[in-house]
């Protein structure tokens, strides 16, 4: 396993979508740094879910691995979720957030902050794709058709796999 460099993160993006829409500015080291769709504010020990700007897709070799960039964890603000996307995985990020600070004053992300890095790690072995109920989470229509030829082309059972990723929502053509 190993942590995709830019230039591989860059090869991602162009033949997979990985992260869409994209802006190679925002490419950090060895990760991209998403950001949010919506600005808004936690007050003291708020929770609320913050939903990526971007797309996520990640392809069935790699996982990918989220941090929050530092200046918010010294502001007091502290990530809930899990900081893993699995395998195959398509949609916007919720991002768990609570109100930690030592101030106890409001926290405000604005809409297009840079927020969060992701990083894409190889993965070894049978591709296991995510088949849970966050997929295509925050997706249009028109978002999800985007994806549709390149589900086809990198999941050989993509036929087997849409039964269980549609099961909820109108099967694309």
């Amino acid at each position: 396993m190993c942590i995709l460099g830019k230039d591989k993160l860059k090869e991602l993006i162009e033949k997979y979508k990985c992260i869409y829409p994209h802006d190679y500015n925002l490419l950090d080291g060895d990760s991209y740094v998403l950001t949010v769709k919506q600005e808004t504010t936690l007050h003291y020990l708020e929770h609320k879910n913050l939903t990526t700007y971007e797309i996520i897709f990640t392809p069935p070799n790699y996982v990918a691995h989220l941090t929050a960039k530092s200046k918010y964890g010294r502001m007091g603000l502290s990530f809930l979720n899990a900081a893993k996307v699995h395998s195959g995985f398509i949609g916007r990020l919720a991002l768990e957030l609570v109100n930690l600070s030592n101030n106890r004053t409001p926290i405000t992300i604005k809409r297009g902050d840079p927020f969060m890095h992701i990083e894409f790690v190889t993965r070894q072995g049978e591709p296991s794709p995510y088949t849970g109920q966050y997929q295509f989470q925050y997706l249009t229509d028109e978002e999800l058709q985007m994806y549709i030829p390149i589900l086809k082309k990198v999941f050989p059972n993509y036929d087997e796999l849409a039964k269980t990723w549609f099961k909820n929502r109108r099967l694309p053509p």
